[in-house]
């Protein structure tokens, strides 16, 4: 699943989602599911685009296999959120795949943000080169 391998073309499709602190992203590959079942759950594979130092356990949350497999995140940085990354696949009717990703955050920290009024009336700074 590499960026050379031409059977890891993908399109990505951002979807909303019930909860709002979830991302999904759903990608349409040329490569058959079997494939994209070992990049995504062997270490070896997994390591190459999802390293094990971005993990806060390797080994799986849980796993129904040749279907869905979850892992746990830690940040290791401030604010240290955390989150669980459950990726689904699915055959396509071409002989490819479609996997889902699902990107959770765990806990109850929020990341704060700030809404600002469209007419906000504030001054426009400008940064000095």
């Amino acid at each position: 699943m590499s960026n050379q391998d031409p059977d890891a073309e993908a399109v990505v499709d951002i979807l909303a989602s019930s909860e709002a602190s979830d991302l999904i992203l759903k990608y349409e590959l040329d490569a058959p599911p079997e494939k994209v079942w070992r990049a995504i759950t062997i270490p070896e594979f997994r390591e190459q685009w999802l390293p094990g130092k971005d993990l806060a356990e390797t080994e799986p949350l849980a796993e129904v296999a040749g279907e869905e497999v979850s892992y746990r995140m830690k940040d290791s940085a401030p604010p240290y959120l955390e989150s669980v990354v459950a990726f689904q696949l699915r055959p396509e009717e071409n002989g490819g795949s479609i996997l889902t990703i699902v990107h959770r955050l765990t806990g109850t920290r929020q990341i704060p943000m700030k809404p600002k009024a469209a007419n906000n009336n504030e001054p426009t700074m400008m940064l000095a080169a």
